[in-house]
């Protein structure tokens, strides 16, 4: 069987590393065109380019593939790609391209994505960051037949995974990328022997994710540590939750809500290496075991003190 692989960020990256170590032939892959990152804002590759490059596949950068669109002839460029490309299927895993559907109807088995929750719930951008935001108790990966709604196609396989009381995005994002991996590997096997079961997504239950603006980072003191919390983990480690120290911004990598008595929302309860940094919040109180203030680095609470006392203030 051969694939075409369209992806980006390092998710679609652990996809493609298990496609091509199970043995698939991957005679291409699509990708978002280089990005400004970094201090220096110097043009850097995705990961899925660079595990491509590394791995002499052929790579492919559209900047949109709608013939409709703002960039026709690039659109027209990757459509006559794709048809020139001997495939049989399309695999899609975080991609950030709409695949119209001309794209979905290229391929001789059709365009299969990665989506990482159990669908219907958490379609969309930041499936991972919302589960975490929301207190779900679990998530997991679905392996989708792609349709024209966003998310919305039949379902080939789930499997469900727990999400840990300390789980982060990014710990949460290495374990699914693992796990859709392993999933698509055992449904490409499945599917060259024949069909694959597609069960229709239940409208029950299905909500959109949202994708994260950096907007979301700051914490409002007035909510509940638990809230608070969960979105600290869920913004870890994009954007940063942050607040603001008599007008320094302070970004909160690591906390746990913990009981306490009646404070002020956001007041500092305590500041020292023996009680660590507890914040007041709108309904118990957080304890932050990692902090940053601008330009420095991620420190544990202790040691964020020794340059940054917080004793006897308040964040806002």
């Amino acid at each position: 069987m051969k694939i075409i692989f369209a992806g980006t960020p390092e998710f679609a990256a652990v996809a493609l590393a298990s496609l091509h170590d199970a043995g698939f032939e991957i005679p291409l892959v699509l990708t978002q065109p280089d990005r400004p990152a970094g201090r220096g804002m110097q043009l850097q590759a995705s990961a899925v380019k660079q595990f491509a490059q590394a791995h002499n596949i052929p790579v492919a950068q559209p900047i949109s593939l709608k013939l409709d669109g703002k960039y026709p002839e690039v659109a027209a460029d990757a459509h006559a790609l794709l048809h020139a490309t001997p495939h049989d299927v399309m695999v899609v895993a975080a991609y950030g391209l709409i695949l119209p559907q001309s794209i979905l109807d290229i391929p001789r088995l059709g365009c299969i994505n990665i989506h990482a929750s159990l669908l219907p719930r958490w379609r969309g951008a930041a499936p991972i960051h919302r589960a975490i935001e929301a207190g779900d108790a679990e998530t997991g990966v679905t392996i989708m037949q792609m349709e024209l709604g966003l998310d919305t196609g039949p379902m080939l396989a789930t499997q469900k995974l727990p999400i840990a009381a300390d789980d982060t995005t990014a710990s949460l994002h290495d374990k699914l990328a693992q796990l859709g991996g392993d999933m698509i590997v055992a449904a490409l096997r499945k599917l060259g022997q024949g069909p694959l079961a597609a069960t229709p997504q239940p409208e029950a239950g299905a909500n959109y994710a949202a994708k994260i603006a950096k907007e979301e980072a700051a914490l409002d003191f007035t909510q509940p540590a638990e809230l608070l919390s969960r979105k600290i983990r869920a913004f870890n480690p994009f954007p940063g939750a942050a607040a603001s120290f008599d007008g320094t911004p302070v970004k909160f990598w690591c906390a746990e809500p913990v009981a306490s008595g009646a404070w002020k929302p956001g007041q500092v309860i305590a500041a020292n290496p023996q009680d660590g940094v507890l914040v007041a919040c709108g309904e118990g109180a957080l304890r932050i075991a990692e902090l940053q203030k601008p330009g420095g680095k991620r420190l544990p609470a202790a040691e964020f003190l020794k340059g940054f006392p917080l004793e006897g203030g308040s964040f806002n």
